[in-house]
């Protein structure tokens, strides 16, 4: 990478939704020369992917938490692929400690909070912690 490609990297990280036109304005190159190496970035996969950033309360999931899950062995949390796919876990990671992993979870209730956690206590021992503000919600990736 280059100092072009992450001149890209960070207008993209800023606004996804810019034309090849506009980014190709931004960084001074043409607009072919820009999607041959966005494409690229994409190709080595560098650029997983865009999103939109959705702001949760608004959305209906005021409640979100972190829960730390220690589960080892077969009943590992992270050896059912379903729970990739439950609607209120947003991220998980495998992580050292004493834990064996970290949920970011939203939920619309508290009473939709305890039903997830007496789910997730069949893998483990959940312990959470509820979100209260997020100073720094996200930021773009700066590249070395």
């Amino acid at each position: 990478m280059d100092a072009v490609d992450r001149r890209l990297l960070a207008e993209l990280q800023a606004d996804a939704r810019l034309s090849y036109n506009e980014l190709s304005r931004r960084v001074s190159l043409s607009a072919p020369a820009v999607a041959e190496r966005v494409r690229r970035l994409e190709a080595d996969g560098v650029i997983t992917g865009y999103h939109a950033h959705v702001d949760l309360t608004r959305s209906g999931l005021p409640i979100t938490a972190l829960v730390q899950l220690q589960c080892y062995g077969p009943r590992c949390v992270l050896r059912d692929p379903e729970v990739a796919g439950w609607p209120e876990v947003l991220q998980l990671h495998r992580v050292t400690g004493g834990a064996c992993c970290v949920l970011l979870v939203a939920v619309p209730a508290m009473a939709d909070f305890e039903a997830l956690i007496d789910r997730l206590g069949g893998y483990g021992q959940p312990a959470s912690s509820m979100i209260l503000s997020s100073p720094v919600p996200w930021r773009p990736v700066v590249a070395p």
